[in-house]
């Protein structure tokens, strides 16, 4: 059947707009004009080719849209974004593939997902193959493309370590969680990548999927000599559609850059995280916070008051797990194991705050409830915070397990609650709305624990459905957000999977990781140099995240500021540096949340080497240094500064000297071009030692 054209949108809209508006900074005309060309040749021109693949039956998508009709249309949803649908029906099976992107007009930035629908009135054929991403990308000539990546989050020093992987002709890499289903796990579980095509300039390439993903950059024949092949997906997926089924790819994303080093790329990219990615409240994205770990038992409000009393008034009390009835489940001390159930782990050795299931509050150790202390919490304009974690159902006796076990998965530590079932989500979404409302939280925290679904969405698979279990769960659990956030204006999310390991692209739009590691505790080896090495690795890509130190020396505290905070418990002992941290922290957060990142010195988390980095608001003159001398260091090392002004002058103030106030007079004075050029001098007198110092412009 010949393709026929409903309805078709010229690109011209777009390059009128990017060529006439004013941009952000770091926003050049030559970024929004290789935007504009990529979403004419794969989006809206006439002979566009759509960014995407899959097999139908034993037939390349190219022919399925080659036969199919097509219908185009366009929305703009607000001064900066516009947003795409195209549209292929196929008169044949019925099926329907929908490409719904939005092109940003204030940043060099495209992203789109995918959409397949059954139309039709029997099985469509198997769909195999199928890559949200499948795109060509060109590389200068004679330029070897390099990819910038991270590690993902494993509770290791290494997390988010820095790698460069170098493309040569012939070769490919290739990136997935190691079958968790968790986004954001593992070495290779990093779905934010930095593709660097020539000396100045590249491609940001992200794909956005809580579960299992794969994607590729590859050089590898047929792909022409210059380019990169970048395809990338859910990543096993071979299965029919039912009448009326619809399934979905991952979100993608590309952001162009040129005429800058890839330092310089990573702050385009902050930019826009900041301003269209993170979550935003009352026109602002998520605000740096002092949180605390404050359960609403007898004596809390009391506890609370004491940080306020001491000066350090938290932003966040939070209520972590074990608040709900547990003592009776597998876990624990008096825990009991049944040979059917299918655990392979010891149950009695681990906490009973695994007994998940019943998400209600647990009278006899909570008897007058969270409603009080919320209220109070409230009333001190202090955020409460409470901890869920419901899709895993440790506890085959709680209420899940004995009311609905038909909508749960068998699993490793858990059973995990199904929410690619509609009667299950809907349950869950309406009992913590509830719960939500009745006890007055502003923050909902999502953990995911255990060995993760992965192994639950493919053991549920049936014979010729591989992935869908995966696919519906996806759109469910993202479907089961969106739906508390709109039925309660504000509510504030906290992205948690054992730490930082579900926080890919569609996670982030929704939510904030307030714990971007499990790599938190004392007892951990390296932990104070992982933790400095995870800051240098994650700043690049996510503006905020937080994480708390329970080590109370200025060292460690120093190591652990970010945009969101915490720290050991309140004493009469600590005090004073509890005040300290708390102070030291409101004067960097802000820096760190707005300010640009510079790398001052290579990545490392070894004894024998310095590792220090720069935040700088060009917008307001100001930023923050945090230097760090390791136990095999010199006492001194110099740092040329990045994003300067060369023409004016800074004061700096070393923390260790007292924090300036708003006014705060005359500091260490230097020129913006010397401290570019020769650079700044720090020097740590104790060993090891953290050095912090706040720079303001000189008006």
């Amino acid at each position: 059947m010949k393709k026929r054209v409903l309805f078709f949108i010229s690109v011209s809209l777009f390059a009128a707009v990017s060529c006439s508006r004013d941009l952000p900074r770091m926003v050049s005309r030559a970024e929004m004009r290789a935007l504009d060309d990529w979403t004419e040749n794969h989006l809206t021109g006439k002979n566009a080719l759509p960014p995407f693949s899959f097999v139908y039956g034993n037939i390349p998508s190219s022919e399925v849209l080659g036969r199919s009709t097509i219908t185009a249309a366009e929305t703009r949803l607000d001064a900066d974004r516009t947003a795409l649908s195209r549209i292929w029906t196929d008169g044949e099976t019925g099926l329907q593939v929908r490409c719904e992107a939005v092109v940003y007009q204030d940043f060099p930035v495209v992203e789109w997902a995918v959409y397949l629908k059954n139309t039709g009135t029997e099985d469509t054929p198997a769909i195999s193959d199928l890559k949200g991403m499948d795109i060509l990308l060109p590389a200068d000539d004679s330029f070897i493309p390099l990819l910038h990546g991270r590690h993902g989050d494993y509770e290791q020093a290494e997390c988010y370590a820095p790698f460069i992987d170098t493309l040569s002709i012939g070769t490919e890499a290739v990136f997935s969680p190691p079958g968790s289903g968790k986004s954001t796990d593992g070495p290779r579980g990093w779905p934010y990548h930095n593709l660097q095509t020539g000396e100045t300039n590249g491609f940001i390439v992200v794909l956005g999927w809580p579960g299992q993903w794969e994607d590729r950059f590859s050089r590898v024949a047929p792909v022409p000599g210059n380019a990169i092949r970048v395809s990338g997906g859910q990543q096993t997926f071979f299965s029919y559609l039912k009448p009326g089924e619809e399934i979905r790819t991952p979100l993608n994303l590309i952001l162009f850059w040129k005429d800058k080093d890839t330092d310089a790329s990573q702050n385009l990219w902050r930019r826009f995280y900041l301003a269209h990615i993170i979550p935003h409240f009352d026109g602002e994205p998520q605000q740096p916070a002092f949180e605390i770990q404050c359960s609403p038992a007898k004596g809390s409000i009391a506890y609370l008051q004491k940080y306020m009393d001491s000066g350090a008034k938290p932003d966040i009390s939070w209520q972590d797990a074990n608040w709900y009835p547990s003592a009776k489940g597998p876990y624990g001390p008096n825990g009991w194991r049944d040979k059917s159930f299918p655990y392979w782990l010891d149950p009695t050795k681990f906490d009973t705050w695994l007994n998940t299931g019943t998400w209600e509050i647990d009278s006899t150790r909570f008897p007058d409830g969270f409603k009080d202390f919320s209220k109070f919490a409230k009333e001190q304009d202090i955020q409460f915070l409470v901890w869920f974690e419901p899709e895993r159902v440790g506890d085959p006796t709680s209420w899940l397990g004995t009311n609905h076990p038909e909508w749960l998965l068998p699993n490793i530590l858990g059973d995990i609650l199904d929410e690619g079932k509609p009667e299950a989500r809907m349950w869950l979404t309406d009992h913590i709305d509830r719960f939500i409302k009745e006890n007055g939280l502003v923050w909902y925290r999502e953990d995911m624990n255990g060995g993760g679904p992965g192994p639950a969405w493919r053991n549920n698979d049936g014979d010729g459905r591989i992935g869908i279990t995966e696919n519906h769960y996806v759109k469910g659990h993202l479907a089961y957000w969106d739906s508390l956030k709109a039925r309660n204006p504000g509510l504030h999310i906290d992205a948690c999977a054992s730490g930082g390991r579900r926080n890919d692209l569609e996670t982030m739009k929704r939510a904030v990781p307030l714990l971007r590691s499990d790599f938190q505790w004392n007892h951990m080896k390296n932990l104070l140099r992982g933790n400095q090495g995870h800051t240098y690795g994650l700043s690049s890509w996510f503006p905020f995240q937080g994480s708390a130190a329970y080590d109370t020396t200025m060292y460690a505290a120093r190591s652990f500021y970010l945009p969101l905070f915490g720290t050991a418990g309140l004493t009469d002992g600590n005090k004073g540096y509890v005040k300290r941290v708390y102070d030291e922290h409101r004067a960097v957060a802000e820096e760190m949340l707005y300010g640009d990142f510079w790398p001052l010195t290579p990545y490392c988390i070894g004894p024998e080497a310095w590792i220090a980095w720069q935040f700088d608001r060009p917008e307001t003159g100001t930023g923050v240094i945090q230097a760090f001398r390791r136990e095999e260091c010199d006492t001194s090392i110099t740092l040329r500064l990045r994003g300067l002004d060369p023409r004016a002058e800074y004061f700096f103030y070393d923390f260790d000297e007292g924090i300036p106030g708003d006014d705060p007079g005359n500091g260490l004075r230097f020129k913006g071009k010397d401290l570019m050029g020769t650079g700044l001098t720090v020097t740590a007198t104790e060993n090891p030692q953290a050095k912090v110092f706040l720079y303001r412009k000189v008006k």
